[in-house]
């Protein structure tokens, strides 16, 4: 099994190495397509503004590659922006995202009693049972830094929330071999932890499809 770490110049790439690590997985750095060639999963990570990130995904020349991997039901993980980047567009910007799945990304609302960007820890609140968190996981906490949330259009899609404001916001989705967390699980400590292992446990099964 290769893991392949999709380097686009806006991903912490370091502590995303650092967490698999920890249960002795080397990712493989990707940043063509060529690099995808030795990789049986992936990893979409991203820090920043949605426009700068799908610009330069656009450069390494991946998009195509990502379109196809997720058509051909090849497991892929995203982590912050690189949850958002999966949607069809955001709020944040004009740029087209990859569309592998339907919704939008939203701006977090204001006026509720909480602070744009949300930054900190929040506890999930399991939708639908996936690889990442089953419906019986009541109890973790993961670290959120975000200003954008998404708003898929297919409810299936959304694994789990976090409380925001008044109401809810997106926490994790999955879809098919395609999951995502808009918290950060290589800074959420033991949680996160449990998090990574359980997917790389997924993998390791073959990468069953989630009922």
């Amino acid at each position: 099994m290769t893991i392949g770490l999709i380097d686009y110049g806006m991903g912490n790439l370091h502590s995303v190495q650092i967490a698999f690590r920890r249960f002795g997985v080397e990712l493989h750095p990707v940043h063509n397509p060529g690099d995808l060639d030795a990789c049986t999963a992936l990893i979409l990570p991203g820090v920043g503004s949605f426009d700068p990130a799908m610009e330069r995904l656009a450069a390494t020349g991946l998009v195509p590659d990502l379109q196809r991997w997720h058509a051909e039901s090849k497991p892929l993980l995203g982590i912050c922006l690189g949850l958002q980047l999966l949607f069809e567009a955001s709020d944040e910007g004009s740029t087209p995202g990859l569309g592998l799945l339907g919704g939008h990304v939203k701006r977090l609302p204001t006026g509720e009693g909480e602070r744009i960007p949300h930054m900190g820890w929040a506890q999930l609140k399991p939708n639908h049972p996936s690889p990442l968190l089953s419906a019986n996981d009541t109890e973790e906490w993961m670290y959120f830094v975000h200003s954008y949330a998404a708003h898929p259009s297919d409810s299936t899609v959304l694994a789990a929330t976090a409380p925001f404001g008044k109401g809810e916001a997106t926490a994790m989705v999955w879809q098919r071999r395609l999951g995502a967390c808009q918290f950060h699980p290589e800074k959420s400590g033991d949680a996160g932890q449990r998090l990574i292992k359980r997917w790389l446990a997924w993998l390791d099964q073959g990468a069953p499809l989630a009922p």
